[in-house]
């Protein structure tokens, strides 16, 4: 046997029991992982849709294959269901001799057109400031982008306008408490899904927080879409839109001679 091809055996047999003997380390450095899922992945609009309670449930898996001890913090879960982005404008009314006119707008080129957040207890007793504005968590931290560059004082009132606006309608909120935790391994939480809902892909992010660290996260996407036939006429408004124009004028002129033929009947 050649001396070099003994040497380089042994330098790998040092290796191998190098590894072996970090094994114990790496597998105690390794984080939890979070199985998320959703009672409902594709969320379907009728014209009788009236909302919808949306279920959001999973486990924790830690490396050791059971919780934490008692005597540690207990982690907390955060979910996030967010829908998506849009541009849209905000127009401030001012009363102006008696009578409410428009004055100020700012224009967003992308703001979440629905946004709702369930936690296991308020996201200001579990994640600072800077965490909660990287992630995104909670309403006040959304990352909202203006078309304009307004002064500080001006964006943060129409922020909080936008806001505003979209939590009147149910598509901006938050549920602090909604999370529940059972043996420290599994959690469930229901987010209310408004009639108003708008259709596109959605994303459920879930969150593994302890000690104010962000130590997994877990995304599932989820759909909501129109059907019969307010998803006929959606798509042909979308994919046809010179034919849907002319049938619409169309069904207008015909309806409304023939409202005029049945008045002059009666």
């Amino acid at each position: 046997m050649l001396p070099w091809a003994s040497a380089s055996r042994k330098r790998r047999a040092r290796k191998s029991t190098a590894l072996l003997l970090l094994c114990p380390l790496l597998m105690g450095q390794a984080k939890p992982v979070l199985v998320p899922d959703v009672s409902q992945r594709d969320i379907e609009i009728a014209y009788s849709f009236t909302g919808a309670e949306l279920l959001l449930f999973g486990a924790i898996l830690y490396p050791s294959g059971r919780a934490p001890e008692a005597e540690a913090k207990p982690a907390d879960i955060v979910v996030v269901v967010k829908g998506p982005t849009q541009s849209i404008q905000v127009r401030e009314k001012e009363k102006v001799a008696g009578i409410w006119v428009n004055a100020e707008r700012m224009r967003y080129r992308s703001a979440p057109s629905f946004y709702a957040i369930a936690s296991s207890r308020p996201i200001e007793k579990i994640v600072d400031e800077r965490t909660r504005a990287i992630y995104e968590l909670g309403v006040d931290s959304l990352q909202l982008s203006p078309a304009s560059g307004a002064a500080p004082e001006v964006q943060t009132r129409f922020d909080k306008g936008l806001e505003d606006l979209r939590a009147r309608s149910g598509l901006y909120y938050e549920a602090p408490g909604a999370v529940e935790i059972t043996d420290g391994v599994l959690y469930r939480a229901r987010l209310a899904i408004p009639a108003r809902v708008p259709i596109g892909k959605f994303t459920a992010e879930t969150f593994l927080i302890r000690d104010g660290r962000v130590l997994a996260a877990a995304v599932r996407p989820i759909e909501i879409r129109k059907s019969g036939f307010e998803r006929f006429v959606a798509y042909s408004a979308d994919h046809y839109s010179v034919f849907y124009g002319i049938v619409a004028v169309a069904l207008s002129i015909l309806f409304g001679w023939g409202a005029g033929v049945i008045w002059k009947r009666f």
